[in-house]
C-alpha cells in the first residue's frame, strides 16, 4: 500500500505558519500566506540553509536532519531567530518549530509550523530580572513548551519524584512513586529496561542535555502500554538540580503506526511466488515488532470442520530475532498436531499458551522445534490459524522468549490482523503452486521411462528447476523405430507455464508419429523439417529447440552404433568415448529452432558411437547460469562429464545434475552407452581318443 501524500495546498489559508520541505537538503518548496506574513519573503527551490541566515538557528537545521534520519516528529526552539538590534534583549524574536515527517509530490520531507512565542518568552525575561523565584518558573515554563503532556514531573537530583500534573495512575493503575528505584522499574517492559537506564545515563552524565525516550510500563491488567518521556535539566548556579519533564501515553499511536508499517510490508510477501517464501515473508513481518519467533506450518489432513479429525502439519517456514538459538533446519516431516492446535484450526481462533522458561508442554510442536523453545527459553506460544476462503490452511505459531512477557490482547489482535491481511498473497502462491503441481504430473507422465535395448544402456532424468512456481517445457524421448533403431530426442518448449508443458505434449506427440511412421523415408532432419510444417499448420507452433537422433548398429560384430542427427537450435550432444576426452557433436552451427521458418532446410549430421562410448543429451538448465556465458556452462559440463566418465551411467546422470550451480531451470536429460561385447570364449578342444 503505498504511502498517503500530502497535498500542501489545504494549508494556504491556515493561520498558523507553515512551510515544507524537500529532499536531503531540506530544499523549501512551499510556505502558506501566515508564513509569509510572519518571516516575509522567502524564496522557494533553495536549501532551507539559504532562506534562514539570521544567527540562532543552527538548532532547527540539526532538528531538520534529525526528523528525516529517524522519522520521528520533535519540536525545537529557536531563540534569537530574527535579531534587529544587537543591544535590546526585547528586539529578539522567538519561535518553536514543530517538524514532522512528510510525503508529497516532492518526494519525502519534513513539515514545519512555526508559533511566534517571542511575547512570552519577552515576559518571562521581564520577570527574570524581578525576582530569581521567577527565573526557576521561567526555566519550566520554556522547557514545558516543548513537551507534549499527559503527566508532568519533577526529578530531583538525589532521585526522588514529584508528580506535578497527576496522570500516572490513571496510565497504569498503580500508585505514583516517589523515589526512582528499582521497584519503580519493575514496571518497565524487561526488555527497555537497559535501553532507559542508558538513554537517562547518556544525558545526565557530562553536560546534561534533552532527555527523549520511548518505552512500555505494564499496566495492573498485565499488558503494557508504550509511553515517551521528554526532560530537560534544571542548572542553577553551574550545577543540576532537578529534571522537568512530560510522559505522554503514544500506545495507540505506536500501534496504529506499526499496524501502517507491518501492512505495507505485506506487500512483499506477493513478490513471493513459492509457498514457502510466501509463508517465510508471513513470519518476517512480525518478528521482531511483535514477537520473537515464528514459525509457520502447512496443514494436511481432513477438512477441518468443527470436530477435526487426524490434521498433520509440516514446517514450511521460521524466523527468529537476532540474538536467540539457531534455528532448525526445515524438514518435509510432518507431525500430528495436538488437541489445543487442533481447537485453534477447527475454531479458526488464536489460542495462547504460557509456561516456565523453556518448559513446552509437550505434543504441541514437533519435538525438534520443542529442543529449540527450550533453548531460547520459550515462556509463551500463540497458535494463530491461517485462513484462506474459510478454510484454515496453516497454523502460525509466535513465540515469546527469554524475559519477553506474553503477548497482550492487543498484540495478539494485532498479530492476527497482520496474517490474515496477508490472504490475497498466500492465495495466489498457493495456486500457482497448484497450477505447478498439476503441470508436472502432466510433464512426468509424459516423460515415460526409456526403452530396454539390447546392446545398449539408456537413462533419463527429469529435474524441476527451483525457478518459482514456474514449470518448463522440457522433454525427452526414447522409443524404437520399426527397423529396430533407436530414436532420441531432447527439447525445449519456449515458457514456463502450464501452456509450455501442454505444447511440449503436443510437439513430443507429433514427433514421435512422424518419425515413426516415416523412418524409411526421413532423416532426422526430415522428421524436424515435418514436425515444423505440422506445428505451422496446426497452430500449435510456439518457439522450441530440439535435437532429434536416430542410432542404428554398425556393421560387424564390435558393437558399434551409427549416430545421425539434427540439432534444431539446441544445446549439441556430448560425446564420452571410453578411451578419451568428452566432445560436443556440434558440427558446426545448428539449425534454426523449431516454429521459426519452418521452410528454412536442415540439416542430418553423423559420427560413430563406439563400445564403452556414451552420448548425453540434455536442455540448457544444465549448463545455463545467469549472468554465464553459455560455453562456460559447456566447458563446465564437459570437465564434470569427463571427472565421472567411469560411473554407471545412472550415477553419472545424478553426479552431472547435482554440479549445477543454481538449478534454475528445468533439466531434462537422456544418456545412451553403447555397450562392450563380452569377449568369445574359445571352445573346449576335443579330447584324443585313447586306447581302451
Amino acid at each position: 500500500m503505498p504511502e498517503p501524500q500530502l497535498t500542501p495546498e489545504v494549508f494556504d489559508r491556515a493561520i498558523v505558519a507553515i512551510a515544507l520541505t524537500a529532499g536531503p537538503e531540506h530544499r523549501l518548496v512551499y510556505r502558506n500566506d501566515a508564513f509569509l506574513a510572519l518571516f516575509g519573503p522567502r524564496p522557494t527551490g533553495v536549501p532551507i540553509r539559504e532562506v534562514f541566515t539570521e544567527p540562532g538557528v543552527d538548532r532547527f537545521f540539526e532538528t531538520l536532519d534529525l526528523v528525516r534520519a529517524d522519522g520521528t516528529a520533535r519540536q525545537v526552539t529557536t531563540p534569537r531567530t530574527v535579531e534587529t538590534a544587537e543591544d535590546d534583549p526585547e528586539s529578539h524574536r522567538h519561535f518553536v518549530y514543530s517538524c514532522s515527517p512528510v510525503s508529497s509530490r516532492f518526494g519525502p520531507g519534513v513539515l514545519v509550523s512555526a508559533i511566534d512565542t517571542t511575547a512570552e518568552v519577552h515576559s518571562a525575561q521581564r520577570a527574570e530580572r524581578l525576582s530569581t523565584d521567577r527565573l526557576h518558573a521561567l526555566q519550566r515554563y520554556e522547557a514545558l513548551m516543548s513537551a507534549v503532556s499527559q503527566l508532568v514531573w519533577l526529578t530531583r537530583a538525589d532521585g526522588t519524584m514529584v508528580e506535578l500534573v497527576p496522570g500516572w495512575e490513571e496510565l497504569t493503575g498503580y500508585p505514583w512513586r516517589g523515589t526512582m528505584d528499582e521497584s519503580w522499574f519493575e514496571l518497565i517492559h524487561p526488555r527497555d529496561r537497559e535501553g532507559l537506564a542508558r538513554r537517562w545515563l547518556d544525558a545526565a552524565e557530562g553536560e546534561p542535555t534533552m532527555f527523549e525516550h520511548g518505552f512500555r510500563v505494564r499496566t495492573v491488567s498485565g499488558e503494557y502500554r508504550h509511553v515517551a518521556s521528554r526532560a530537560v535539566p534544571i542548572v542553577r548556579d553551574g550545577r543540576l538540580v532537578e529534571w522537568i519533564g512530560a510522559t505522554s501515553d503514544i500506545e495507540d499511536r505506536w500501534r496504529n503506526r506499526l499496524r501502517e508499517r507491518l501492512l505495507a510490508r505485506a506487500v512483499a510477501v506477493t513478490e513471493a511466488p513459492r509457498p514457502e517464501d510466501a509463508f517465510a515473508a508471513v513470519a518476517g513481518l512480525v518478528v521482531p515488532d511483535l514477537t520473537d519467533a515464528c514459525t509457520v506450518f502447512v496443514l494436511s489432513g481432513r477438512e477441518y470442520s468443527s470436530q477435526p479429525g487426524e490434521i498433520r502439519g509440516t514446517r514450511i517456514a521460521s524466523t527468529a530475532r537476532p540474538g536467540l538459538p539457531p534455528l532448525p533446519p526445515l524438514r518435509q516431516q510432518s507431525f500430528l498436531l495436538g488437541p489445543t492446535a487442533r481447537r485453534a484450526v477447527a475454531e479458526q481462533a488464536p489460542a495462547l499458551l504460557t509456561f516456565p522458561a523453556g518448559h513446552v508442554p509437550p505434543g504441541l510442536v514437533p519435538e525438534e522445534s520443542s529442543r529449540w523453545l527450550a533453548r531460547a527459553r520459550a515462556t509463551s506460544l500463540t497458535l494463530l490459524p491461517i485462513v484462506l476462503d474459510g478454510v484454515t490452511v496453516a497454523l502460525a505459531a509466535a513465540a515469546g522468549c527469554d524475559d519477553t512477557p506474553p503477548p497482550g490482547r492487543a498484540d495478539i489482535e494485532l498479530l492476527q490482523d497482520v496474517l490474515q491481511r496477508a490472504q490475497l498473497p498466500l492465495r495466489q502462491s498457493l495456486e500457482l503452486q497448484r497450477t505447478r503441481d498439476v503441470a508436472l504430473v502432466l510433464q512426468r507422465a509424459l516423460l515415460t521411462a526409456p526403452p530396454a535395448v539390447p546392446g545398449a544402456e539408456l537413462t533419463a532424468r527429469y529435474q524441476p528447476g527451483n525457478r518459482a512456481a514456474e514449470v518448463g517445457g522440457d522433454w525427452y524421448d526414447a522409443f524404437v523405430l520399426p527397423d529396430g533403431s533407436l530414436a532420441l530426442t531432447i527439447g525445449d518448449v519456449a515458457g514456463h507455464d502450464l501452456t509450455a508443458a501442454t505444447t511440449m505434449g503436443q510437439l513430443r506427440s507429433m514427433l514421435r508419429s512422424i518419425a515413426y511412421n516415416r523412418t524409411h523415408l526421413h532423416t532426422p532432419a526430415d522428421a524436424l523439417t515435418g514436425l515444423d510444417t505440422a506445428a505451422d499448420g496446426l497452430g500449435v507452433a510456439v518457439f522450441a529447440t530440439a535435437v532429434h537422433l536416430h542410432l542404428a548398429r554398425a556393421t560387424g560384430t564390435d558393437g558399434g552404433w551409427l549416430a545421425a542427427w539434427s540439432n534444431a537450435g539446441h544445446p549439441p550432444p556430448l560425446l564420452l568415448p571410453a578411451d578419451g576426452a568428452p566432445r560436443f557433436l556440434d558440427a558446426g552451427e545448428a539449425d534454426v529452432p523449431l516454429c521459426v521458418a519452418p521452410a528454412e532446410p536442415r540439416h542430418t549430421h553423423r559420427a560413430p558411437v563406439g563400445p564403452g562410448d556414451t552420448l548425453l543429451l540434455y536442455t540448457d538448465g544444465l549448463v545455463e547460469v545467469p549472468g554465464e556465458n553459455l560455453a562456460t556452462g559447456l566447458a563446465r559440463l564437459a570437465a564434470a562429464a569427463g571427472r565421472a566418465q567411469g560411473l554407471p551411467l545412472p550415477d553419472l546422470c545424478d553426479r552431472l545434475l547435482a554440479g549445477v550451480p543454481d538449478a534454475l531451470d528445468d533439466i531434462a536429460l537422456i544418456a545412451f552407452r553403447a555397450a562392450v561385447p563380452e569377449p568369445a570364449t574359445p571352445e573346449p578342444a576335443a579330447a584324443e581318443p585313447t586306447d581302451a
